[in-house]
């Protein structure tokens, strides 16, 4: 991109001010600020200026989820099922790990913190654990796609490379960048993070696909055959990644997305819950939860909604092909953001200060036309790293890892 066409961009979307300082910069700086021009998206700020909202939602209808009665039922068969496929070479896992660890007093990516209490124990050693409990019962590697972002990559890949990758096969972990979004003002005006950078920030998890197809790592996944993708989220510390249970079960019902739930544990826990929105599947998250929601029953007498997601699903990956050209709903979402002021101060704000923008994947799910909510025990894989302490805190977890047999 040259200096012209970044002038007639920016033009358009009236973000003049990015090249503020341009002539102040070095051939470096202004070469890395042209192309982060180039590769940002300034039409999201116009969901801001346009005073857009949340799209209405449709009608809300319960789902049926596969219980841990039926999975215990079925336990030996859909584990068979899913052990050919990951045999087969059919299965991949995606860690979205593009966080930083901030709200647990680090600055460095979440993946890093060390939650051990009598030796090292990392949030990503213990993933990769997890994933090896299936690698050592299928005799098999099983590829595993890291997506960072631009502010934690360089961090990851190099901890994980003096970790000697945990003991994985570094063949098959393949690291890649989220794409990432401008962070503005109320008023729709993008910040500056230094005088040769624009504040970003990551682009919410419904962006891995896009991300990852952009990366070019569709090539790999197509010759190796892989047909089924599990993401997951870095926070938990204790899920079952590509668990052939799981898997087996999604398959056998012929669904094209599954998702991992557990029951509610009251009713205002604020998790998003399993739903059929217009008759195709997808998430209320808690801030939506209606008193009318919350107090309906099934035929059971229990409550209607109440499988919250946990963030672990496993999507058929054609499926997401003919999805991935589809735009995605964009979520406006109030965040402190870090900035230069017009001293040319770097200021880090106590209070919402802008807005953010994200796809999410709840979105990717609505899109699909058939999904498995498939309940698995709280205590024995839902241990999320979220705080410092209190619930869903690094106190918590580790309460709970011990509670599994884990030494921590």
């Amino acid at each position: 991109m040259t200096l012209e066409t970044a002038k007639e961009l920016l033009a358009k979307y009236h973000q003049e001010h990015v090249l503020q300082y341009y002539h102040t910069l070095s051939d470096t700086e202004k070469a890395a600020l042209l192309e982060q021009i180039e590769e940002t998206d300034f039409s999201v700020t116009e969901q801001i200026t346009a005073g857009k909202g949340e799209q209405a939602r449709g009608v809300i209808t319960p789902i049926q989820a596969m219980t841990l009665s039926e999975i215990s039922e079925n336990a030996e068969n859909f584990t068979e099922t899913g052990l050919e496929a990951i045999r087969a070479g059919k299965v991949a896992a995606v860690l979205l790990a593009g966080g930083m660890g901030t709200r647990l007093g680090s600055d460095n990516p979440k993946g890093m913190y060390d939650i051990g209490i009598t030796k090292p124990v990392y949030i990503f050693e213990r993933i990769i654990r997890n994933l090896f409990d299936v690698v050592d019962q299928a005799g098999t590697w099983i590829h595993l796609f890291v997506m960072t972002s631009d502010k934690n990559h360089e961090a990851t890949t190099s901890f994980f490379e003096q970790q000697k990758y945990f003991g994985y096969n570094p063949e098959y972990i393949h690291f890649f960048r989220q794409e990432m979004a401008p962070a503005a003002t109320y008023e729709g005006r993008v910040y500056m993070e230094s005088k040769s950078r624009i504040a970003t920030s990551p682009n919410g998890n419904g962006g891995w696909f896009a991300s990852l197809k952009r990366a070019g790592l569709l090539s790999l996944i197509h010759d190796a055959g892989i047909e089924w993708l599990n993401v997951f989220a870095v926070d938990n510390v204790l899920q079952r990644i590509a668990d052939p249970c799981f898997i087996g079960a999604t398959l056998s019902r012929k669904c094209k997305v599954g998702a991992k739930v557990v029951r509610k544990a009251d009713p205002d826990e604020k998790v998003g819950v399993m739903c059929l929105e217009d008759g195709r599947p997808s998430i209320v998250e808690y801030y939506e939860q209606t008193e009318q929601l919350r107090n309906t029953r099934n035929a059971d007498g229990e409550p209607a909604y109440n499988f919250g997601v946990i963030l672990n699903y496993l999507f058929h990956e054609k499926s997401l092909e003919e999805i991935c050209d589809t735009a995605l709903p964009l979520h406006v979402v109030e965040k402190k953001i870090p900035y230069m002021n017009e001293a040319g101060e770097f200021i880090k704000p106590e209070e919402p200060n802008g807005c953010k923008f994200e796809s999410l994947i709840l979105d990717m799910i609505h899109l699909l036309d058939t999904c498995l909510p498939y309940e698995v025990v709280r205590e024995k894989e839902f241990a999320p790293v979220k705080n410092k302490t209190g619930i869903d805190s690094v106190e918590s977890a580790r309460a709970l890892l011990q509670q599994n047999g884990y030494t921590l």
